[in-house]
């Protein structure tokens, strides 16, 4: 098992309020120049919110949501530095209620031809 780590708000708030994609961009650029592997990833509709444990942190947060998850904690405290109004925590994975840590919730999204 592994412990992620996690900034957690609405996916509005996230995704439409936060300057996300400039916070993304600089912490890439960051890690291609240190020539580390990136270790966040940005999951719309988190499905580890599901989980019997994570109810009183699911009832704190409008819905949907939308998390940046690590097995990095220094980026995430870096993330909740930068972008304000979010909640923070930790879970352990793969378990039997959380059996894949990055899984979302969210329908794919299609393009028409």
């Amino acid at each position: 098992m592994e412990t992620y780590y996690y900034v957690l708000a609405s996916k509005k708030f996230l995704l439409e309020e936060e300057p996300l994609e400039e916070v993304f961009r600089e912490r890439t650029r960051d890690y291609h120049e240190k020539e580390k592997e990136i270790d966040f990833w940005l999951i719309a509709e988190p499905a580890f919110l599901e989980a019997p444990e994570m109810a009183s942190i699911k009832e704190k947060c409008p819905q949907p949501a939308a998390a940046i998850i690590s097995t990095n904690p220094q980026i995430i405290s870096w993330f909740k530095l930068r972008l304000e109004f979010v909640l923070t925590g930790e879970f352990q994975a793969p378990s039997d209620t959380i059996p894949q840590p990055l899984a979302s919730l969210a329908p794919a999204s299609t393009k028409d031809s």
